[in-house]
């Protein structure tokens, strides 16, 4: 059985959607009566969208039904077949808490409600049955103010036992006037002991090496290797590692094909920078992270031995791994998931 770690799965893209679609009926929402057959709303939701920004928009559609209601029955759903389709150990789950809080509320109550929703993931997250390692990394988001970030950061400072870490997220044509700020938001989450990640140079509008030394993993980052290859020596000094989700740029438009992704993988390798590959949204993509490996290897982008380096390197760049015991430990352990959840 091969074993895999996910570093980068948003919350409001893990929903398969068969079983988004199926929640849809049961609660008659809006959307069951726009699309009452399967097949359409499937069709609806993978297509490939032109921006990124764009498809950000699916992600406002999901998170709009991902309450407190209503999340431990999609964590039940996402966790399940992560451990039984994917042969996932170890999940670092992200997600905007801001966006899950109760519309009606003010502001003041929907920033002390994020903290409800963040101990409902992690109570849903523990299922005995499909024993993964989940823990949560809480997005600041380049939409919201500076007042809700800040929120959402010291919420993850105060969660450190479900919460792994930090990560910025959201349209990346934002961040540049607000840089130090952001700068700010790492350095000070770091002080208190948290790991970051940043969505940076996805797409060719985001690239800002200015934030690249504050965080300790870099989400996408495609386009280091792509345009500013300069860059990797200072990356695999600082030992980063590159969060690549494949299907994702397809999907958004950032690329027009998988084999552009070749010349990433031969450049980090050539620069010593690792490379953990990932979903990303497996849900809105309709692909599990055993594909996302299968499309590389099926297209001559990678290798088996590069694989296997980047199976390694999901687990040894994780944030909250026992690094001391490999996988296949944890496999013959399962009889015991008390000591891993």
């Amino acid at each position: 059985m091969s074993v895999h770690a996910d570093l980068h799965r948003h919350l409001g893209g893990s929903v398969v959607p068969r079983i988004f679609w199926r929640y849809l009926q049961r609660s008659a929402n809006r959307l069951a009566s726009e699309y009452p057959v399967y097949e359409d709303f499937e069709a609806f939701v993978t297509r490939p969208r032109t921006t990124l920004t764009e498809f950000l928009e699916l992600h406002t559609m999901v998170e709009k039904t991902q309450t407190l209601e209503t999340l431990p029955y999609f964590i039940s759903k996402l966790v399940r077949g992560a451990f039984v389709f994917e042969g996932i150990l170890y999940l670092e789950l992200r997600h905007t808490p801001y966006y899950r809080t109760d519309s009606y509320l003010t502001e003041a109550e929907r920033i002390h409600q994020m903290r409800e929703v963040v101990r409902t993931i992690a109570k849903a997250s523990y299922q005995p049955d499909y024993p993964i390692r989940v823990r949560q990394i809480l997005c600041m988001h380049s939409r919201l103010p500076e007042h809700i970030n800040r929120a959402i950061l010291n919420l993850a400072v105060q969660e450190q036992e479900s919460v792994c870490g930090v990560d910025l997220a959201g349209p990346d044509t934002l961040y540049r006037e607000r840089l130090q700020e952001h700068i700010q938001m790492f350095m000070y989450a770091r002080a208190q002991g948290l790991k970051t990640t940043c969505h940076l140079f996805e797409t060719a509008n985001g690239a800002y090496p200015e934030l690249l030394p504050y965080v300790d993993r870099i989400g996408h980052g495609i386009h280091i290797p792509l345009q500013r290859p300069e860059l990797l020596s200072e990356i695999a000094d600082r030992g980063q590692c590159l969060e690549v989700c494949p299907t994702s740029y397809l999907r958004t438009g950032t690329l027009q094909s998988l084999e552009a992704l070749r010349l990433v993988f031969e450049r980090c390798e050539k620069a010593q920078v690792d490379i953990a590959i990932c979903t990303d949204n497996p849900g809105l993509h309709d692909v599990r992270l055993p594909f996302e490996y299968e499309n590389l290897l099926t297209l001559d982008v990678i290798d088996f031995s590069q694989l296997q380096r980047c199976q390694a390197a999901a687990f040894r760049h994780a944030f909250d791994w026992p690094h001391a015991e490999p996988p296949q430990v944890f496999l013959q352990k399962l009889a015991e998931p008390d000591r891993f959840v």
